[in-house]
């Protein structure tokens, strides 16, 4: 009964199997990450005067959406943390200085913060990553000794690291009442070490003078095209070294350009032409045919400097298609005619940086020929791409070291000042 079994479905692939081919695709599954692929479909809100947090409370204020599934990191005035999963409620106490999401083994994310030891102490500033926790522990940052506050604070998730003034109350005693300090000078460390010092004297506040540049090695992203998937593992094609604010840039023949992160949970549909890091600098050119006009124009222009879509071939005439679209400069175009009563006009080159200025992404562009064109050739010289990484040495985060490690961010940075006097 077997063989007969498999000698019907051999002889019916055999009588009807010809000119029907497979129309699913077989493809290589990835390891996936339930934390890193989940959806950010929950608002998260926070209730600062009462220490509440979570997705239920509307009425709050609203800080970021996440998915039902993230870790939510917290820290108080009083130099405690928490980590707690997202829920519709949570109390977390009083005096919450930032609330964000947290991923486990994220390095790349430097947190900033000066902080008072005990209620007349010293003032102490450190810089630190939260790689692993245990959920609802609190983890005391600043000191034991009851008084103890924070009174800067940062979160920065590419390693930045600001410059910011202390101002001092007067006294007899000090002659200088403002200290400048520069966090870039401060070695990451682990959270629990007590930091650096910063003065002795009692401090009226601190304020913040100069946003800080990240401090981290930019990041090497490749692009695995048998999963369509970004990674930081050496699989696939190089895109390049990304840091906070890189992008990915994504053009297909339908007409879309997109500007994406380099988040590892993105995925890719198959029918890009271009997929590579996005330099604002670079001008795309694209080539495209007019169904009603039956002629060819040629285009160029540049993409706004935002996450998202934008659509740059605009006709509606179902004969209309773009040809071809790069971003390779000093490419040719060599046009091959069609023949008009009998005669074959020579072909012709055009230098396509040359035939037109750059000009709005929604402009039509010139006419490449009056002429009917039969062919387009398409040479592109091969691009070298100058986009190497800092001369950054990975090394751990270990006392007395300042890292520069090349692992995940979340995004946003969130910066803190309090006034010392209206604590007391």
């Amino acid at each position: 009964l077997v063989a007969y079994a498999i000698a019907y479905y051999a002889n019916i692939q055999k009588k009807y199997g010809k000119d029907r081919h497979r129309r699913t695709e077989l493809r290589v599954f990835d390891t996936i990450d339930a934390a890193k692929v989940a959806v950010a479909n929950e608002k998260f809100y926070v209730n600062y005067d009462e220490g509440f947090i979570g997705t239920s409370l509307k009425k709050d204020t609203f800080v970021f959406e996440c998915s039902d599934i993230d870790d939510i990191i917290v820290f108080r005035k009083d130099g405690v943390m928490v980590v707690t999963k997202a829920e519709p409620k949570t109390f977390v106490g009083k005096g919450i200085l930032h609330v964000g999401v947290w991923k486990k083994n994220d390095k790349r994310t430097v947190y900033n913060m000066i902080y008072r030891e005990g209620k007349e102490g010293p003032y102490y500033m450190k810089r630190f990553s939260v790689t692993g926790v245990i959920r609802n522990n609190e983890y005391r940052l600043a000191s034991d000794k009851k008084g103890s506050e924070v009174l800067y604070f940062s979160a920065n998730p590419n390693g930045e690291a600001e410059i910011v003034n202390v101002l001092l109350k007067q006294s007899a005693r000090i002659r200088k009442n403002k200290i400048e300090l520069d966090f870039s000078e401060l070695a990451i460390k682990g959270r629990d070490v007590k930091g650096n010092l910063v003065t002795k004297y009692p401090v009226k506040k601190v304020e913040l003078k100069e946003e800080g540049v990240s401090t981290l090695a930019p990041r090497k992203i490749w692009f695995d095209d048998t999963v369509r998937r970004l990674n930081a593992d050496g699989r696939g094609t190089l895109l390049g070294s990304f840091r906070g604010d890189d992008k990915i840039l994504v053009v297909n023949k339908k007409g879309e350009a997109k500007l994406m992160t380099f988040d590892l949970s993105n995925r890719f549909d198959e029918d890009f032409v271009i997929l590579q890091k996005w330099h604002p600098e670079r001008v795309l050119s694209c080539i495209w045919y007019d169904g009603e006009k039956e002629r060819y124009f040629l285009k160029r222009f540049v993409l706004e400097n935002a996450l998202g879509s934008q659509p740059y071939f605009f006709s509606e005439h179902p004969k209309s298609f773009v040809e071809w679209v790069g971003i390779s400069s000093g490419t040719s175009a060599e046009l091959i005619f069609a023949k008009e009563k009998g005669k074959e006009k020579e072909p012709e080159t055009v230098l396509v940086d040359d035939f037109i200025t750059v000009k709005g992404i929604k402009a039509i562009g010139n006419q490449l020929s009056r002429d009917k064109i039969k062919k387009i050739v398409i040479t592109e010289p091969e691009r070298i791409d100058d986009d190497e990484a800092d001369s950054f040495d990975e090394v751990e985060i270990t006392e007395g070291h300042t890292s520069f490690i090349d692992s995940e961010a979340p995004e946003g940075v969130v910066g803190t000042l309090f006034d010392a006097a209206d604590s007391q």
